[in-house]
């Protein structure tokens, strides 16, 4: 059995004109992982992905193939496929003939050739447009079309930066599932650039954040999701409510935060009594009740906002102190809390997450570049 690369990042970094893409980022890609790196624009996602290419060549840093140094080799010598936003496909070619691109310069045999083109075809709903070319494409069908080139290349390791992106949800949908099966069924070893939560926590073996060239946490989806590192990865994989205040008290089991209007109990934390700090909680883990309750993390509030999102409902509420605080819930329960209504929100507890208020104030921390 062929082996699976395996993908080591040592202290890459990268500026254009001042600006930082690559901030000695670091990290490490077992054999057969699929790893979404997922941040906002400008997070220097794409410029990752080019250096791992070898189409941007680093600063500094050094990047390491099944323990072989390649970030000295051509892109062409370090057994990957890079598929751009841009989809590079050759214009005078049809769709069956830019997939057979790879294996054709590579010399296989023509019916190994063709077959891979058409399960390739098959696999991203364009068999039936084979002899199409790109300009009589929809971007959608030019981006599965790429898709389709890329993995018919049989290399081990492939680069992606948002091979989903121009597609209709539903086909996004279909084609995330079938993307993560077949690069594990192929053996393949991925990486792949999204700004799409969904994607990431869907695709992913395991989750890298990036922001501002610096990767702030790699987990698994659920522990990025359950147990971020900070306030922003709180707030961006999954939108977040926050309190500020200092640490009222600390224990084994809990810790309480008290604000100018409230004490609100949270997961433990290892921060001292006194210390400034923030309670994060997910817009989905706040509970709405109908008028005004009493008792331990129940925050009375008005409705002033309501969308309807299909399966989901999106509640704006302002606390008596005038904070805005977003809930999100399923459609069958939210469509009942109307605006003007009184309710009180109810903070679990064993979802508060604790944090130190970050060194450039909460408001900057939050903010997406």
């Amino acid at each position: 059995m062929p082996r699976i690369p395996s993908i080591r990042l040592e202290g890459l970094s990268k500026r254009f004109d001042g600006i930082v893409a690559a901030d000695d980022i670091s990290l490490e890609v077992k054999d057969g992982e699929y790893i979404v790196i997922l941040g906002p624009t400008g997070a220097g996602k794409t410029t990752l992905l080019k250096m791992i290419a070898g189409l941007t060549p680093p600063d500094s840093g050094k990047i390491f193939v099944d323990g072989e140094r390649v970030d000295n080799l051509p892109p062409e010598d370090r057994g990957m496929v890079y598929l751009s936003q841009t989809y590079a496909l050759f214009r005078h070619m049809t769709v069956w003939d830019n997939t057979k691109f790879g294996p054709t310069v590579k010399d296989w045999d023509e019916s190994k050739c063709d077959m891979l083109a058409r399960e390739m075809l098959n696999l991203v709903r364009l068999y039936d447009r084979r002899t199409a070319r790109p300009d009589e494409l929809s971007g959608g069908m030019k981006q599965r079309n790429a898709l389709a080139r890329a993995l018919a290349t049989d290399v081990k390791i492939l680069l992606l930066d948002e091979p989903l992106r121009a597609l209709d949800a539903r086909l996004r949908i279909e084609l995330r599932y079938e993307l993560a099966r077949l690069t594990s069924d192929l053996g393949i070893t991925a990486l792949h650039v999204t700004h799409d939560q969904e994607i990431a926590m869907t695709m992913a073996d395991k989750v890298a954040v990036l922001r501002k060239g610096r990767i702030e946490q790699l987990d698994r989806p659920e522990e990025i999701y359950d147990n971020p590192a900070r306030p922003f990865i709180c707030h961006f994989v999954g939108e977040a409510n926050f309190f500020e205040g200092t640490v009222h008290s600390v224990s084994e089991d809990h810790s309480e935060l008290e604000g100018e209007e409230y004490v609100l109990r949270a997961r433990p934390t290892d921060l001292p009594r006194g210390s400034e700090a923030c309670v994060g909680i997910k817009t989905e883990n706040v509970r709405l009740l109908d008028g005004v309750v009493e008792g331990q993390n129940h925050i009375p509030a008005k409705v002033v906002r309501r969308l309807f999102l299909g399966r989901l409902v999106s509640i704006v509420i302002e606390t008596d102190g005038g904070k805005m605080l977003h809930v999100k819930m399923p459609s069958s329960i939210g469509v009942k809390f109307r605006k003007g209504m009184e309710v009180t929100a109810h903070l679990e507890p064993s979802k508060c997450i604790i944090f130190p208020i970050p060194e450039k104030g909460l408001k900057e921390e939050l903010e997406v570049e």
